[in-house]
């Protein structure tokens, strides 16, 4: 999955009816020195980051005048939000609020359906609404056939409280969200707040959007607009870590995911699942130090798994590759020799000077087997259980740089 920024989110919801305040991004501080001199209003200034809560992080600022916006944007510029430096602001006219409702498009994994949560009791943490006084809000499933009819959305609205225009206006923008949210493959629509202003008009104040970025063949439109695969990550993506993504995203078959991770020495492979994390605990706790965290599985083709272990060992510092796969998972182990042994030798390791060990066990294991071994890599089988195997690794690592040093 993948998150857009507001300033992007703002974009689509407006370019299909969404009524939402004029906006600009900007980079610097005269940027925002020059906008808000053209505009000759009150603006709202906000990070662009993908991660929610800024305000409280204090990373939403307001602005009179043109000076207050170049003090504030540079203010803003050298923030750095849960981990993400701000390298843009979006600048938005100030709307004046008579009142802060909030809705939201996702999706129930529990039935599969997308859901709209929706309350007039804004500026509140909608988690905690719905413990406390679940009265307030409106949870309603959409049949995804049917789609949002016009009556469930105006009954949505009405049911909590909304009359005449600004019924009437709510009704139409829920209509409108939803439209986007199955247009785009989202998995996440969020106005939050949606605002009645003073004049009488309802709009979009902030928004979030998340998307399906395994759908992204099918959404020209989203191009350059997707942080693919950030909701995974906590932090903005390495260099290494896009590269990897792009590896992934080459081919549609199977799944390769990199996690970088500070210092290690030991590249990591696994499949997946309970027995990854038991693979990885393993190495730790035997005293080893992992250099990334990556999955594979569901049958990738050997030049995915080419460019995944290309990618894991061109990361400086890694001394080592460790492999581990479950009897569990599906995935050939042929494709999976062939794929690793390709990027070993292209690259010029000596599996005698740098250590590999594979424990796989699985589909063509036994012509996996001849392919590792043939290629002087150190391969163990269902025989050997993970924790055996990450052992092992740990006694090559001390062999081989015990006699280096």
């Amino acid at each position: 999955m993948g998150k857009i920024l507001e300033n992007h989110s703002k974009q689509l919801i407006r370019q299909n009816g969404v009524p939402a305040p004029e906006s600009w991004t900007v980079s610097s501080a005269e940027e925002a020195y020059g906008v808000v001199s053209k505009v000759g209003k009150p603006v709202v200034l906000k990070a662009l980051v993908p991660v929610g809560k800024r305000g409280k992080a204090g990373a939403i600022k307001f602005a009179d005048t043109p000076e207050e916006a170049r003090e504030m944007t540079e203010t803003l510029l050298n923030m750095t939000v849960r981990h993400f430096p701000v390298e843009n602001v979006l600048v938005e006219e100030k709307l004046d609020i008579a009142e802060e409702w909030y809705v939201s498009i996702t999706l129930d994994k529990n039935r599969q359906l997308p859901v709209i949560i929706a309350t007039t009791e804004g500026g509140v943490e909608v988690e905690e609404l719905v413990r406390q006084r679940p009265e307030k809000v409106a949870m309603v499933h959409v049949d995804p056939f049917m789609g949002l009819m016009p009556y469930q959305a105006k009954e949505i609205w009405s049911g909590l409280g909304l009359s005449g225009k600004p019924l009437v206006q709510a009704t139409a923008i829920l209509g409108k969200l939803y439209e986007i949210f199955i247009k785009y493959d989202a998995y996440i629509l969020e106005i939050n707040p949606l605002v009645l202003t003073q004049e009488g008009k309802v709009m979009a104040a902030a928004s979030v959007m998340g998307v399906d970025d395994t759908a992204l063949y099918r959404q020209p439109e989203l191009e350059g607009m997707v942080e693919v695969g950030s909701e995974r990550f906590w932090r903005p993506l390495t260099q290494l870590e896009k590269d990897m993504i792009a590896v992934n995203d080459a081919d549609y078959r199977g799944t390769a995911r990199y996690t970088e991770m500070e210092g290690g020495d030991i590249g990591f492979m696994c499949g997946g699942g309970g027995g990854s994390l038991l693979s990885f605990d393993a190495l730790v706790k035997l005293g080893g130090k992992p250099a990334n965290y990556t999955e594979t599985g569901g049958n990738p083709p050997e030049e995915k798994v080419y460019g995944l272990t290309r990618g894991i060992l061109s990361k400086e510092g890694v001394k080592g590759l460790y492999v581990a796969h479950n009897i569990t998972n599906n995935t050939q182990i042929d494709v999976m020799a062939r794929g690793i042994v390709k990027a070993v030798k292209e690259m010029g390791i000596d599996p005698e000077q740098f250590p590999i060990v594979v424990r796989e066990a699985g589909v063509n294991d036994a012509e996996g087997k001849r392919i590792f071994e043939e290629a002087g890599i150190t391969y163990y089988g269902e025989e050997v259980t993970i924790e055996q195997a990450a052992a092992k690794m740990i006694e090559r690592m001390k062999e081989v740089y015990a006699c280096q040093s």
